[in-house]
């Protein structure tokens, strides 16, 4: 399994921005995908976006479409995760994940088998 660093979490005003990142210790090979989830406190982890790392395919939930966008850099070996327009419910534990291209288009947690430690982001109105 490859190992997930995730970074650039932090606290922001309602209506700001924050860009996270993932770095995989390993190069991804490209039957490979990436994820971003998020878990607030007593609450489901939450499938928020993915990417293929050899085309760039993405899909998005319908809670973040149009606010958030997902990104990889090859040569850095680096997944990201953009959010705009941030309001107070986007406050949670982000996690980033990996798993093989058949997770492309799951939303299920189970779906991806390696995960990075989790950053903290909080949003105050």
């Amino acid at each position: 399994q490859v190992q997930l660093v995730g970074s650039g979490g932090g606290l922001a005003q309602a209506g700001g921005s924050l860009t996270l990142s993932c770095a995989a210790s390993e190069r991804i090979v490209d039957n490979r995908v990436m994820a971003w989830f998020r878990q607030a406190p007593g609450k489901e982890r939450e499938f928020l976006a993915s990417i293929t790392w050899s085309g760039g395919s993405t899909y998005y939930a319908d809670s973040v479409k149009g606010r958030f966008t997902i990104s990889r850099d090859n040569a850095k070996i680096t997944a990201y995760l953009q959010m705009t327009s941030l309001i107070p419910e986007d406050t949670a534990v982000y996690y980033c994940a990996a798993g093989t291209l058949r997770a492309y288009g799951s939303t299920r947690a189970d779906d991806f088998n390696s995960w990075g430690q989790g950053t903290q982001v909080t949003v105050s109105s």
